[in-house]
């Protein structure tokens, strides 16, 4: 595994916001065009923020997919992952090549699963953005996540450990906001990305960290998949590595 620490999430955000567009430049260099999947949510604020800044990179021959959306929440709710990436990317560059984002609010979300399933298909990732949740989840597959399904977009149930923390996040006013189901990305699908680089701040997530990058892959820790991924890059800061003791498989920066 590259695991990486920083001492804080801005330091953290910066190194991963760097290897992010060093990945891409390289894409645009080797292929004449990048796949990218963004991630949501406070873990990749200041990455994001760091990619955006970034020079060199010709972001209209960048394609865009995304992890994962709520379902029934309109586009424009606070929590919306659509909104967050339109105010906290897509409009802040100039026109990407294709954006690919996943409408929670159709009618029928096991249809809009198989639309963006079959477009996804047709191109490689160059780079997929994940965090890890609080109870492990990789995008909002829950623990006992599903590793088998090949499916690239699924319709997941929420549990109890991730409503209350997007609740904790201010996303929503009260728990009954949160809504229980979600379109995500599969796990094999996230695999299937070339790079991948797990940005993750903050000691609420140290127990996630350290049961998904020290114990046995299990779907009870479902980011722990993240540990066979040939080239996996993890971004952690000093308070989400906390619990981690073998700081041999550390590089701190």
């Amino acid at each position: 595994m590259n695991i990486k620490v920083s001492k804080d999430k801005f330091d953290l955000g910066k190194e991963a916001g760097k290897k992010a567009a060093q990945i891409i430049r390289y894409s645009l260099q080797t292929k004449g065009e990048a796949n990218i999947i963004l991630a949501t949510g406070m873990s990749q604020f200041e990455t994001l923020q760091q990619l955006i800044a970034e020079e060199g990179i010709d972001w209209s021959k960048v394609r865009m997919f995304h992890l994962d959306e709520y379902i029934g929440l309109p586009e424009s709710s606070p929590a919306s992952f659509r909104k967050y990436l339109r105010e906290r990317f897509i409009n802040r560059l100039p026109a990407l090549r294709e954006v690919y984002l996943i409408n929670g609010e159709a009618e029928n979300p096991e249809e809009e699963c198989k639309r963006l399933g079959d477009i996804i298909r047709r191109y490689p990732i160059d780079l997929a953005f994940v965090g890890i949740g609080e109870n492990g989840h990789l995008a909002l597959n829950d623990p006992p996540a599903d590793f088998d399904i090949e499916n690239p977009y699924i319709v997941v149930n929420l549990d109890t450990v991730c409503r209350t923390q997007q609740l904790g996040e201010g996303w929503f006013k009260t728990i009954d906001d949160v809504p229980t189901q979600a379109i995500s990305m599969s796990i094999k699908q996230m695999l299937l990305s070339k790079y991948i680089i797990c940005a993750v701040p903050d000691q609420r997530k140290a127990q996630a960290v350290m049961n998904c990058l020290t114990k046995e892959v299990s779907n009870l820790h479902p980011a722990s998949i993240l540990q066979i991924h040939p080239a996996c890059y993890f971004y952690l800061d000093s308070q989400s590595a906390s619990l981690i003791s073998n700081t041999s498989e550390i590089t701190n920066l």
